[in-house]
């Protein structure tokens, strides 16, 4: 699976978050200029985030975005979902269609199983895990 732009710069945005002190406010501009991201792409992005829960978005002179909850309390998966929604590697998979090997195509199985074990392994990694690897 290759990341989207979006989630790639969704998840170096909240790592940016997670290096913050606790509940500290950072601009769209801050983080955009830190991680190297374009700005009105990250708007796009963070209203996700937000809508989901996972940042919180604050108005004013001294506004900008703040983790919603502890880093550690954010999995990998859930700003995944949060950006792109429930997505699929393979056409059949996506468009949830019978091509008529349903049942017997080793290939749709193959990728099935590696999503899900791929997304085992997001969910049991936090965003505490990737800011405490991020140098």
């Amino acid at each position: 699976m290759q990341f989207t732009k979006a989630e790639e710069y969704g998840l170096f945005g909240a790592i940016y978050l997670a290096k913050q002190p606790l509940n500290e406010i950072v601009t769209l501009r801050e983080i955009s200029q830190a991680q190297g991201v374009p700005e009105k792409f990250l708007a796009k992005i963070f209203q996700n985030l937000t809508r989901d829960g996972l940042v919180r978005s604050h108005r004013g002179v001294h506004g900008g975005f703040s983790l919603a909850k502890p880093s550690k309390r954010i999995s990998v998966a859930d700003i995944l979902v949060a950006i792109q929604g429930d997505t699929d590697p393979i056409k059949c998979v996506i468009k949830r269609r019978d091509c008529g090997k349903k049942n017997t195509c080793a290939v749709r199985q193959l990728i099935l199983d590696g999503r899900r074990h791929m997304f085992a392994l997001y969910k049991k990694r936090s965003l505490l895990d990737l800011a405490s690897r991020d140098a």
